[in-house]
């Protein structure tokens, strides 16, 4: 087992830990700030990646696919939010569960009936394309690395926002005592607004820079979702901090897990078992590493203790 595939692996690992960081900050945000439980926040995944796909196959532009993407999700988290959501704040969990997943199969079939039951692709652009030589000989595709460099920009800017500006505390006291915040003057309607468009952007960037390695088609957001709900119980719900360190060792223990416990467990067994074997762990072992999280620290890593 090489030196380089290991290093390659582990990048892999961290680009798909950032893509997921994007998605659970957003998600964690929610929570954190509203005590809702938004079942369809992987639909606002797959809402940016079908906008890039749209806008870059009439237009030709990756940047103009992202922007869409953004906006896009962004627009549909803040109706959404408008007309459904706002009646949910009050409503115990379950409520929120059966009106979010309504949600999942309203944007599913609505997406169905604009885009068709077939995948859409999106082109990796051209500047981006082919692979990077890195140190050590290493060779990489530019555009994957080009994802893990947005991801870590755009979790640098989040972390500004929240801790830096006006618009951050608010967002932070209205996660610790909204009502006070709301006797202080803050319109607590337009913020929750403000937080769930976005949490929905950052869904849609998500969606619209993985859509470009992988195909673009209904139901991508909800396997995604679940390892974004992984992410945020690993992490701690409500924490900014928590989501990228969850997010990271997700990404890399899905990754590194699924590429070299089979090739162990060759040491040890026939090849066909050990592929069976070592895939059916992998799966499990994102799962695997949850429990032994809460099993240690039951708020997460980076959770509120009760």
């Amino acid at each position: 087992m090489s030196t380089i595939l290991i290093i390659e692996q582990m990048l892999n690992g961290l680009q798909s830990g950032v893509m997921l960081f994007l998605m659970a900050a957003g998600l964690t945000l929610i929570f954190g700030v509203m005590g809702l439980i938004n079942l369809a926040h992987g639909s606002l995944y797959m809402v940016g990646a079908f906008a890039a796909a749209a806008v870059a196959g009439l237009t030709g532009s990756f940047v103009l696919a992202l922007m869409a993407a953004l906006v896009a999700a962004a627009l549909a988290g803040a109706v959404i939010e408008i007309l459904v959501i706002r009646r949910l704040y009050d409503s115990d969990h379950l409520d929120q569960v059966l009106a979010t997943f309504a949600l999942i199969l309203i944007f599913s079939e609505g997406t169905r009936w604009v885009f068709g039951s077939f995948p859409l692709f999106l082109d990796i652009p051209d500047a981006l394309s082919g692979p990077v030589t890195l140190p050590g000989g290493i060779e990489y595709p530019l555009y994957r690395l080009a994802l893990i460099v947005a991801g870590l920009l755009v979790g640098v800017g989040l972390w500004v926002l929240i801790e830096r500006t006006r618009l951050g505390i608010q967002i932070r006291a209205g996660e610790n005592d909204r009502e006070m915040i709301a006797a202080l003057g803050v319109d607590i309607s337009k913020l929750y607004t403000l937080v769930f468009a976005l949490g929905a952007a950052l869904a849609g960037l998500a969606g619209a820079l993985v859509g470009a390695i992988q195909s673009v088609q209904v139901g991508m957001g909800e396997p995604v979702l679940i390892l974004a709900f992984v992410v945020i119980v690993i992490g701690g719900i409500g924490s900014i901090k928590g989501a990228f360190i969850g997010a990271l060792l997700v990404g890399l223990t899905d990754t590194l897990v699924g590429i070299f416990l089979p090739e162990l467990l060759k040491l040890f067994m026939d090849a066909a078992p050990a592929t069976s074997a070592g895939s059916a762990i992998a799966s499990m072992s994102i799962y695997i590493l949850m429990s032994l999280v809460l099993i240690w620290r039951p708020s997460g890593l980076f959770g509120a203790r009760a």
